[in-house]
């Protein structure tokens, strides 16, 4: 394998810590996941990274789920029936048991979906959720979601793990926590009959290794043939991961749409100046941007909202974005020359970490310096002017992209456009709805609190031997589908 520099080094020295053996044909699944260490986590109370992501959606369901192409399954609920005007969904719960051994009722789900929904809660799904009108157990195995209007998608939105059944730390499956050599854990199905003889008093092993790790470790893991699977690659990795030179046949990129640019993050200074947002905007080279990202299928965008999106037919395109590039920039560099400064403008924009971010910014800070701004790289936790999203759009939806630039949440706002956005909540018809959300999309366009980039980039490393791994849009890739067949 060649290595190239300069995350050369740090592979090699990572790839020698962990030479010595290949992952065993027959034994379990080792999973490198990107982040922390995996934890059971609340995602009512905190975010999930990747490592936690996969363990919570092994260990506890929905009421629904991904399969491995990210079309929904039933999970907890084993049936459901939507009326005729869209707006009630009636669950069947089938008969299962929590890790502990009591059984799952309607009312202990509806609980918990509740919570998530809850005005304490900051679960990530929560803003487009609002839908939701009410959450009722009608027995202990049947329970009812009304909705304010009809939402196709919502099947989406319960299928992710934020919206996984959980009580007391305790879960439902199909994966329970087996012992493991830290700091992996391991997950495991529950036996069969007949596995459970075979077993004997020694117990069961795990089917999976689980381990949160960074990404040259979790690369040079995947190189010596120490995992079967890295989940949770991003921009951000993208240089190590070239730098890795592995195998074309074992990189997967998901299909995914969302969020992947720049937010305005402060009330004071240049950015309240709608010039200026415009300007920046339109200086960008973002077809240079994604051909040095080099990811099969990545386009520029202009829009706020991607094309294609329900409730959004056409999505508003800024005035400027059919001009040439070097029009472009032209008009751009004349209105920040009209501020009439007495320096250069400088901006602070905050950025995650990974040499695959400081690329993206390194290219915006040349485009914006040739129309007389400059840029300042700062951590993504520090004041900024301008601070980068990365996010995976949960459902296709255009409420999840326009509420992420409402009045309570956006340092650039309009109130006729949050206005909108509020009727479309209610609106009973399919058609009343896009309207309203053309009218938001429209208004946040010419605002410009967010400056579009591309779509975000979400990658994997697989093993041949995970057969039942797909890319999705939603970049889910649950344990119990990496292979397609149990053995």
């Amino acid at each position: 394998m060649a290595i190239r520099s300069p995350f050369g080094a740090a592979l090699a020295a990572a790839m020698l810590a962990l030479a010595g053996c290949d992952e065993p044909a027959g034994g379990p699944i080792d999973v490198s996941a990107i982040g922390g260490p995996p934890r059971l986590a609340n995602p009512n109370l905190e975010p999930l990274d990747p490592p936690s992501a996969f363990l919570l959606e092994a260990l506890a369901q929905g009421l629904v789920r991904f399969d491995a192409a990210g079309e929904i399954e039933p999970a907890l609920a084993q049936s459901w029936i939507v009326s005729d005007d869209g707006r009630r969904y009636t669950f069947r719960i089938r008969r299962t048991t929590w890790s502990g051994g009591a059984r799952v009722t309607a009312q202990q789900v509806a609980a918990r979906l509740k919570a998530a929904i809850s005005r304490a809660s900051r679960n990530k799904l929560k803003p487009v959720l609002g839908a939701i009108e009410d959450v009722v157990a009608m027995t202990d195995e049947v329970l009812e979601i009304s909705l304010r209007g009809p939402r196709p998608n919502i099947l989406q939105l319960l299928a992710h793990p934020e919206l996984a059944i959980i009580q007391s730390n305790q879960g439902t499956g199909p994966y329970r926590l087996v012992e493991a050599e830290a700091p992996a854990l391991g997950l495991a199905l529950p036996p069969t009959e007949e596995e459970e003889e075979e077993a004997g008093p020694a117990g069961e092993g795990p089917d999976i290794l689980l381990r949160g790790e960074r990404s040259a470790r979790a690369l040079a893991r995947f190189a010596a043939g120490r995992t079967a699977l890295v989940l949770g690659g991003t921009a951000g990795d993208l240089p190590i991961l070239r730098a890795a030179d592995l195998p074309a046949r074992d990189l997967v990129f998901d299909p995914v749409s969302g969020l992947f640019g720049l937010a305005v993050a402060a009330r004071e200074g240049l950015l309240p100046d709608p010039a200026v947002r415009r300007a920046r905007a339109m200086a960008i080279d973002r077809d240079g941007l994604a051909a040095a990202l080099d990811v099969p299928q990545l386009a520029p965008r202009t829009s706020l909202v991607p094309a294609g999106v329900h409730d959004l037919p056409r999505a508003a395109q800024p005035d400027w974005a059919t001009a040439p590039l070097p029009l472009r920039r032209e008009v751009a560099q004349r209105a920040i020359a009209a501020l009439g400064l007495e320096a250069r403008p400088r901006l602070r924009v905050a950025m995650p970490e990974g040499p695959g971010y400081r690329l993206v910014f390194a290219h915006l800070r040349r485009d914006w310096r040739l129309i007389g701004v400059d840029a300042e790289r700062v951590g993504p936790a520090a004041p900024a002017d301008l601070r980068f999203v990365d996010e995976v759009a949960p459902a296709n939806l255009a409420s999840w992209y326009l509420r992420h630039f409402t009045c309570e949440t956006s340092a650039v706002c309009d109130a006729a456009a949050d206005q909108a956005l509020l009727e479309a909540r209610d609106a009973a018809r399919p058609g009343e709805r896009a309207a309203r959300f053309a009218l938001a999309d429209r208004i946040l366009t010419d605002l410009v609190p967010f400056i579009p980039l591309t779509a975000p980039i979400r990658w994997s490393l697989v093993s041949p031997r995970l057969n039942g791994f797909r890319p999705n849009p939603f970049a889910r890739h649950p344990a119990a589908n990496l292979i397609a067949e149990r053995p």
